[in-house]
């Protein structure tokens, strides 16, 4: 499963999706409000194209310090209203903690509110755009560590990631591995 967490647009996040376009695969994009106000039309694309567009929180704040169902529910549901206002649907039912910040209350709030918290099973330092490691580092490090049922988590605003995403689905579905959705 491709999971990207997006809260900003920089020129890399096009690529990803046209990568994920020309090899028909489908990807959750966890998304931050900044990137609808900023890009309503990378959002939208993300929509038309089939991908689950997912809950990352309005600000990316540490939610594991937010312990109250209220304000809790209220950073969840400013993405909500702004994805449905922008798109006219709603949002895709699953959630992810900003940088992995999690309490058991915020699980069990974010079950009341009908939402799945979806975390993974890999991620790699690929979030700092001054730091981006070479894409033979990227590919070595995410093809030794991919596994049935792998839940990646990248970033769709490295430049490492665009230029190695059809490299990496390529070789996967060389190992035999296939693309799914969380749904």
């Amino acid at each position: 499963y491709l999971t990207f967490d997006a809260g900003y647009e920089n020129g890399n996040v096009a690529k990803i999706l046209d990568v994920l376009r020309e090899k028909e695969v489908k990807g959750a994009f966890f998304i931050l409000e900044n990137l609808i106000n900023s890009n309503p039309e990378i959002v939208l694309r993300m929509q038309r194209e089939g991908h689950l567009v997912c809950n990352h929180t309005a600000h990316h704040k540490d939610m594991s310090k937010v312990l109250d169902y209220e304000n809790f529910s209220k950073e969840l549901a400013a993405l909500e209203r702004s994805y449905r206002d922008l798109t006219g649907e709603e949002i895709s039912q699953y959630y992810r903690p900003p940088e992995g910040k999690f309490s058991e209350k915020n699980l069990k709030i974010a079950q009341s509110l009908g939402y799945k918290t979806v975390f993974w099973s890999f991620a790699y330092a690929d979030w700092d755009n001054n730091k981006q490691p070479s894409s033979d580092y990227a590919i070595k490090k995410i093809l030794d560590n991919i596994h049935n049922g792998a839940v990646l988590l990248l970033h769709p605003t490295s430049a490492t990631n665009a230029e190695i995403m059809g490299t990496i689905i390529d070789e996967m579905r060389k190992c035999g591995y296939e693309f799914g959705t969380l749904d």
